[in-house]
């Protein structure tokens, strides 16, 4: 018999007032913090709790355990880069073909990269909080601006559009990933980034129908 999947963690109250939404910000903020200083399972809502300056009961109102803080957590951190990937296409539709690869490739690294131990941590606990469950709205909203983006160049695909949007997000997500994962310098980053759009552009050039 398969194995039930765990609910996935709703927030008990939502922030509606700018003092709420503070004081869920700075929750987050300090889950991130503990997270880094002690790991996912050394972590406590007593010691997020301390480290935001707020009562493990005030942490309560928000979120009913570690499970949903977590998951909230993960969700806010994919959501930024979400918002940025989704800017990034944006701005680049119309545009030759490579351009806007390019222009994606290099909004969703630069997001992913901005803090890299954060995100290096926040992968270490996704799996274990249902992460591509709580996030599946956002990998449709990534999905979608690409593919708007891929279907505004003047230059058409010879294979479908999802199916070439796909195999480019997988790149970019891997070698982003393995980046992390291996804890490659942040000095070597940009070298990395110029090699995966590059690696990306030649894929493009070689599905876009002359």
């Amino acid at each position: 018999m398969a194995a039930l999947k765990a609910p996935i963690e709703k927030q008990r109250k939502q922030p509606v007032q700018a003092r709420s939404a503070a004081t869920v910000d700075a929750i987050l903020e300090a889950c991130i913090q503990v997270l880094l200083r002690v790991g996912k399972e050394k972590l406590t809502t007593t010691l997020v709790a301390a480290r935001a300056g707020v009562s493990v009961g005030t942490l309560y109102q928000y979120f009913p355990n570690k499970r949903s803080l977590l998951q909230a957590v993960l969700r806010a951190h994919l959501l930024r880069v979400t918002e940025s990937f989704e800017a990034a296409c944006a701005a680049h539709r119309g545009l030759p073909l490579c351009v806007i690869v390019a222009g994606a490739a290099n909004g969703f690294f630069r997001a992913k990269m901005i803090e890299p131990k954060v995100a290096l941590a926040l992968y270490s606990v996704s799996s274990d909080v249902d992460g591509l469950g709580i996030t599946e709205d956002l990998r449709l909203r990534n999905e979608a601006a690409f593919e708007r983006a891929l279907e505004s160049a003047p230059e058409k695909l010879c294979v479908e559009t999802r199916l070439a949007a796909f195999t480019m997000q997988s790149t970019m997500i891997g070698v982003s990933r393995r980046i992390l994962e291996a804890k490659i310098p942040a000095r070597e980053h940009e070298a990395l980034r110029e090699q995966m759009v590059a690696m990306l552009c030649a894929y493009a050039e070689s599905v876009a129908v002359s």
